[in-house]
Parts: C-alpha cells; structure tokens; sequence
C-alpha cells in the first residue's frame, strides 16, 4: 500500500548482478532471514555486464536536466516567491526549444521514449505552474504581503547587503497590515454610541475555505522562510540584530495568530489559543521540535478540507499519465473492479459458513490479529513466504543483496495517525499500537492489522513490490527516476497482487478475503478521491463510503481520506494504485498470453526500463509508434483479461 507523498521511497546504492531468485540458504530457519549469500559473488556483478548498458541518447541529457533543476531549486528557495517561478518558468519552457531542436526521427526508439518522457515532463511542469497561478490569485486577498516577504530571501540569494534599518522599517510595515487583516477577520467590537456615528468597518476579505486552508498553509511556509532569512544574520550582524531583532520577533507572533485566525474564521478550524511557539536552540520563534510535534498531533484531528482541482485538473493530470480517459470513465472502471471483489467476497464468506454476508465474515478475519508485541514477527515470516512462493516460480529476477539489504522499523504512532498500515520500500514500517495509544486506537490497529490483510501486502512493500522497483530503479536507466509516476510504482505493486491471485497464493478463505479487502479499496479510492475533486463528494461523504464498501475501521478510514487530501499526495496518487495494475494486466495479456514474452522476460523488463508511464512501457516493450507527441491513446481497459475466480469448491 506504500501511503507515501513518493515521491517514493526508492533509494540509490551501487550495482547488482542479475541474480534469479532462489530458495533460501540452508540452515536458513523459516522464522528468521537471510542476512548474507552463501556466496558473495551472487551480488557482486562482473563489471563486462556494464559494457554498452546504455541504450538512450537522450539519457545524459536527462541526467543534466535533472540536476540542473535541483540546482535551480536550491539556488531559489524562497517557495513560489516571484523569481522563483519566473527563473522555473523560463527553464522549463527553454528546454523544451532545447529539445524541440532535436531529429525525433533520427532517435532510437529508447531515445525517443525519453524524448517524449522529458517533453510530457516539461509540460506537466508549466501546466501546473498555471494551475499555481490561479490558485495564487484565489488567496491573494489575504496574503497581499507576500512578495514583500519572500524578497528579503531573494535579494540575500541575490547577495545584497542587508540594512538593518531598512529590513526592520519593512518588517513593521507588514506586521501593522497583517494586524488589519486580521482585525477584519474577527468579530467586529461592540461600541457605544448610535450607529450613525461609528465610521465604516472595512470589508473582510471574502475567500472560499478551501482557499483558506490553502492561505492558513502558505503563512505557515512564508513564516518560515522569513525566518531562515533572519537567522543568517541575526547575531552575526550586530547592526542589523540592533534593528530587526524586535521587529522581527513582533512580525512572527502577528504571522502565527494571523494563520491561527485564518484557520478558526475562514476554514472552520477550532484552534486552541496556544501561547507562542517553542524556540529551539540558538534558532527563532516556530523552529523548536515541540511546536512541531504539536502541529502534527492538532492537524491529526483537524476537519479535512482538501483542495479539489475540478474535471479540468484531473483532464490536466491524466493527460500527464498518458491515461485516455474522462474521471467519470475510470469511476465506471473501478465499480466494474469492485463488483467483481464483491461476488469473490460473498464466495469466501460462504465458505466460511457466513452465507453472503462478507461483512460479517471481514470482521472473524480481522479479530485473528497476533498479540501486542508479535506483529514484527508476522511481517517478518510473510515476508519470507512470499519471498519462498515466487523462488518458486521462474516469474521474476530478484537479485541476492535485494533479499538481503531491507530493513524493519516501527512506525510512531504520530504517523500512524495518518498511516494506520504499514509501509514499505527501502524499509518496511511496521504500524501497530503503542502503550500511549487509546483502548480504541489499540483495537483499530490490531484489527486493520490482522495476518489475513498483511499477507495480501507484505509483497507489495518489500519484494517484489516497492523495495525491488527502488533497488532496481537506482541501477538500471536511473535518469528515468525522474519521471516516477505512482501509476508505475504503485500500479507495479499492486500488479502483483493480481498475479498472486490469479495464481492460488490465496488458497484459505480467510486469506481471500485479505486479498479481496485491500481489491475493494483500491476500487474506492478510484471512486472517492476521484468523485471529491470533481466536486461530488466531500471528504465526510468519502469517509462514509469507506466505511460502506470497505471493512476498514472506522478511524483507518478517516485517516485514509486525511492523507488522501491533505497534500502530501498528487490528486490522482491513490486512484493509481488499481489503475496502474489494470494498464499492466493488459500489458501482460498483449505480449505473454500472446506468446511475444515470457513471464520473467517481461517483469524484468518493467524494472530494467525505470519508473514511466505504462504507456510508455508500452511503447517500449511492444515497439509502439511514437510521434513527437508520444502514442496513440491506450484504451487498456478494453483489452484487459478476465479475473479468475476462485473455484467453488
């Protein structure tokens, strides 16, 4: 399930050999793991395998593109302040003359994936500065101060001598109007006299409350980044601490009430009137840990706002996607998806002995958790089964060091606030209760938790899920990292649980079920995340229906919808999940079951290729025309092979 704003969790570490699968070393017991080959070579590779592995022209220039961005970035770190868009706007718009310059038709037909990957790349980039630029304007009204603010960091990129004076009469400036602002946000003051007497009250500025939550989240990074700007003189500069210092530490408190008021009149959000933020160490009001921590425990139980993007966003996004087709058609798709995990479900249940109630049959399955403390130990032997099935199998490359080299860690239970199952990638984080949690917390957990759900996931995370595509993206075409899409990583992962089930990894009812729980809610998530931003649903409504089709806790639903539109993860991140899979599914069906590829042939080749869209896979492994403009649209859902039922038996 791997809930990561992923951006995700792939690490970059040396080469490998292409190593198959095996059974684990002997004397290897099933309850622990292989912690180093039995020979060492397996994971050391002959260095002839590198000769000539480079296959794109394009890939050093993708490479240069992707740093020379990061050193744009960091150069202009003062977030969406005026020079920072102008300088990304104008880099992304050359090199795409850059690249327009280029004979498509002289290119590989590696090359000219990566054409189009780099040039649907740089288009994405500038749609969704417009979409920022609007968004701006929607929350200009109550941060009319911030190009003030964010060029003091500029001009100190730009390496101008501060005035402290000067710095200081700003900062008093932008805190009297933040003053006004705020004043007009809150209740207008009862005055005596008639009303013919009292002057007229300014107008408070009208916003919606999502553009609100919106501005209440932008302060907070204005507010930080004015003060990186002051500590980098602060103490160094004795005239300027003479002047600013004062004025700055009134500038902060006025930002901090201003967001707080921003978020109880506009958005709705009843926030304690706390006392000023904890200054850490030799830093400034709102840096100090404790503050942090405080933030991340009230947002855990703050009203989910989101910030939906409309049918035009989503159009925008799954034009970036390569996905042809309209928000309303993918909901169709996943509810054809969902009925189908619902009669396999109701097939269990009978099984069972629970006639078609499959509600009734999740909830035995999710009272089998394992005690307090021993869910490291589950995860541990399911990883291991897993990692025995497919040795198995001749069905995918899983390299000796990338089933020796992950890792266990907990999850705190900050995070599982907004992360109630576990993740995966580099590492796998395990989520389970702590002794601080609530009675119910414990019980929610434990039961989102149980063997039967983690069993149909485990692969997912480690191998050969998250933790083989982060292992084998940083190894094989790494500069197509740079066009990481969760309809790939996500999509892979997911991939595999269909392959699973179409291969009896689920045999007992009870781990059908599991498998067909996380089935439906990757067709909910299609459903819910796509219906919000579409203005059909409200993130309460999206709940409910979590809890209505999906038998998840009530409160690992909640958090799900939180993360779903808190920020962390693109508008169409979570219906990806199934999505991606479905492309893949199709993608199998065209070149194995029609006897192009085999098996192991084409997984290895998802890896070896890099993170992209399944598109564009597509166009590589099946040799697809590509223009300058990429392929002819994939319908994939039409061409997609029938689930397998499970038998009755």
């Amino acid at each position: 399930m791997s809930f990561r704003p992923f951006t995700s969790v792939l690490y970059v570490c040396g080469l490998l050999a292409p190593v198959a699968l095996g059974a684990q070393g002997p004397g290897v017991p099933p309850s622990t793991r292989q912690v180093f080959p039995a020979d060492p070579k397996a994971s050391v590779p002959a260095l002839s395998q590198f000769m000539g592995t480079t296959t794109s022209e394009l890939a050093d220039a993708i490479s240069r593109f992707a740093a020379d961005q990061t050193a744009l970035q960091r150069r202009y770190d003062a977030p969406d302040s005026k020079s920072q868009r102008e300088r990304m706007r104008a880099f992304f718009t050359t090199w795409r003359e850059r690249l327009a310059e280029h004979d498509f038709g002289k290119l590989s037909q590696e090359g000219k994936v990566d054409y189009v990957l780099l040039d649907n790349h740089l288009r994405y980039q500038l749609d969704l500065m417009a979409r920022e630029d609007r968004q701006r304007v929607e929350i200009a009204p109550l941060l009319p101060f911030t190009d003030v603010l964010m060029a003091l960091q500029e001009r100190r990129r730009d390496l101008y001598s501060v005035n402290g004076q000067e710095a200081a009469r700003t900062l008093a400036t932008v805190t009297r109007e933040i003053d006004s602002l705020r004043a007009l946000l809150e209740p207008a003051p009862a005055r005596a006299g008639s009303d013919s007497a009292r002057a007229p009250r300014a107008v408070a500025p009208k916003v919606s409350r999502t553009a609100g939550n919106r501005a209440a989240e932008r302060l907070d990074q204005i507010r930080n980044t004015v003060g990186q700007w002051y500590r980098f003189s602060s103490g160094y500069d004795p005239v300027f601490t003479w002047w600013a210092a004062n004025p700055y530490q009134k500038l902060d408190e006025s930002m901090r009430r201003y967001a707080q008021t921003i978020r109880q009149r506009v958005v709705g959000i009843q926030v304690a009137n706390a006392a000023p933020a904890t200054v850490a160490a030799g830093g400034a009001p709102g840096t100090g840990a404790p503050a942090a921590q405080a933030r991340s425990a009230a947002a855990a139980n703050e009203p989910i706002i989101g910030d939906p993007i409309g049918a035009e966003g989503l159009a925008m996004d799954l034009r970036h996607a390569m996905v042809p087709y309209t928000a309303d058609e993918l909901i169709a798709i996943a509810e054809r998806e969902y009925a189908f995990n619902e009669a396999e479900a109701k097939k269990a249940a009978r099984q069972m002995g629970f006639g078609d109630d499959w509600k009734a049959a999740m909830e035995k399955v999710k009272n089998a958790y394992v005690e307090p403390g021993k869910q490291p130990d589950l995860i541990r032997d399911l990883a291991n089964e897993a990692e025995a099935f497919f040795g198995r199998h001749d069905w995918v490359t899983i390299p000796a060091l990338a089933r020796e080299d992950w890792r266990m860690e907990m999850l705190s239970p900050e995070r599982q606030r907004v992360s109630p199952f576990f993740l995966g990638g580099e590492s796998i984080l395990v989520s389970y209760p702590t002794n601080d949690m609530t009675d119910e917390e414990k019980m929610m957990s434990m039961r989102g938790n149980n063997p039967h759900f983690s069993r149909a996931t485990v692969f997912h995370e480690l191998n050969p899920g998250h933790h083989l595509q982060g292992f084998m993206s940083s190894r094989y075409n790494p500069h197509r990292r740079q066009f990481n899409t969760p309809f790939w990583n996500e999509g892979m992962a997911l991939y595999w649980e269909f392959f699973l089930w179409d291969h009896d990894f689920h045999v007992r009812p009870e781990d059908r079920l599991g498998a067909l729980a996380w089935r439906m809610h990757r067709s909910a998530r299609i459903v819910f995340s796509l219906s919000f931003h579409l203005g059909k649903m409200t993130p309460e409504q999206c709940i409910e229906y979590l809890v209505d089709k999906v038998p998840f806790e009530r409160a690992n639903s909640e958090a799900e919808v939180r993360r779903s539109f808190n920020g962390s993860y693109s508008p169409i991140y979570q219906a990806a999940y199934m999505l991606g899979g479905l492309q893949l599914r199709a993608l199998y069906k065209e070149l194995v079951m029609g006897g192009r590829m085999k098996d192991r042939e084409f997984h290895d080749a998802l890896y070896r290729g890099g993170p992209m869209p399944i598109a564009m896979v597509r166009a590589r492994l099946a040799g697809t025309p590509l223009t300058r403009d990429g392929a002819a649209p994939w319908r994939f859902a039409d061409q997609l092979p029938p689930h397998r039922p499970f038998p009755v038996r």
